[in-house]
């Protein structure tokens, strides 16, 4: 199969193909992955049930704040969209729960066999919702999902907010470790890359680690925070992944490169978002996949927002950097070995990968 010919039959095959592609997700912000259409449906929940008290429901359709099609959200206008919109739709134990499991099986229907969301520990007064009953509500639908799913597994990121207060920050170390038996495997540092004083931070993710829990952060997002001293601060924290590292100095990539860091690269968000100059064949996915400089995991980082799930992001790295069924496959059987689970969980992602290679790929790789 030609992926790189541009007829539309070779196009869709080359779609058709990435989807069944067995994947692996470890960037997918939660709130971020919830599609509009999801949104909408929360939206006449909630208005019909203020209309049925006789109540005024002012929040917009999702569908008119955020229109389909809509993608060209950037880092100014991205983060209002979730503090001023979506928070305010999905604030109690019912829309979060029915949330939850909507981007679990869009993630499950898009050919992923292993998800990490992550999420902010999150209360909401006007509900009464506490951060503990948030982490909940999310690992109550993980869980149940995880029993009925016989392919697609899911285990839960905790993440800090760049403008967190220590005390914050302490509440989210505090409530991973809590839940780690119930499927919290890590934390990540996220947020607006332009706020926040990360240097209180470092003790938070020490704690984190000597309790067992994985590190991974938001690294090199915009020029303006990517001095190499903010950057290798960012690496005392002993992160087992980074995600994004675009702009970063030459000294910072041999550093990864030395390291072996595995890095999470979000091809849509970095474009839409406009975090890198350039297009698709810009993209800096091209080194550090191509050059194989570090473990490299293709993830979608906020689905719902730049509408590009996992397997668009493995067509466009077909097309745009001709890679062969091949190299798509082994990219993302790559992504194993990165992951935050344990050893069980890793040895059922090889056997899955070991039998869509025989039955499904045999022909194609």
């Amino acid at each position: 199969m030609d992926l790189n010919n541009s007829t539309e039959s070779e196009h869709s095959a080359l779609q058709e193909f990435c989807k069944k592609l067995p994947k692996i997700e470890l960037h997918a912000h939660l709130t971020g992955s919830i599609t509009r259409e999801c949104l909408h449906r929360i939206w006449m929940q909630k208005k019909e049930a203020a209309n049925q008290e006789g109540l005024l429901y002012d929040l917009e359709d999702p569908i008119v704040v955020i229109p389909s099609g809509k993608v060209d959200y950037d880092l100014v206008t991205c983060f209002p969209l979730f503090s001023n919109y979506i928070y305010r739709l999905c604030n109690d134990v019912a829309t979060i729960t029915y949330s939850t499991n909507a981007v679990l099986q869009d993630f499950d229907d898009d050919g992923v066999v292993y998800l990490e969301l992550r999420t902010t520990p999150r209360e909401f007064k006007e509900t009464g919702l506490t951060k503990a009953q948030y982490i909940e509500a999310v690992l109550n639908s993980i869980n149940d999902y995880n029993t009925s799913s016989s392919t697609m597994k899911t285990y839960l990121i905790l993440s800090i907010d760049r403008r967190d207060t220590p005390e914050k920050a302490q509440e989210s170390i505090n409530l991973a470790t809590r839940y780690q038996g119930w499927g919290v495997v890590g934390v990540d540092l996220c947020g607006d890359p332009l706020k926040g004083d990360i240097a209180s931070f470092r003790p938070h993710f020490a704690q984190a680690r000597a309790a067992g829990l994985k590190i991974t952060l938001h690294f090199g997002e915009v020029a303006k925070t990517s001095a190499e001293e903010d950057l290798r601060l960012l690496l005392s924290f002993k992160p087992d992944r980074l995600s994004h590292v675009i702009h970063i100095p030459e000294s910072i990539r041999e550093e990864l490169r030395k390291r072996n860091v595995a890095l999470e690269l979000c091809i849509s968000c970095n474009v839409h978002a406009k975090m890198l100059i350039g297009d698709y064949g810009d993209h800096h996915f091209g080194m550090w996949f191509l050059e194989q400089q570090c473990p490299v995991v293709l993830c979608t980082d906020d689905v719902g927002v730049f509408c590009s799930p996992l397997s668009n992001e493995y067509a466009l790295v077909a097309e745009h950097f001709q890679l062969t069924p091949k190299q798509l496959y082994d990219l993302s059987y790559s992504g194993i070995k990165t992951i935050f689970a344990g050893k069980g969980e890793k040895d059922r992602l090889e056997s899955i990968f070991r039998a869509w290679k025989q039955e499904e790929g045999a022909k194609l790789i």
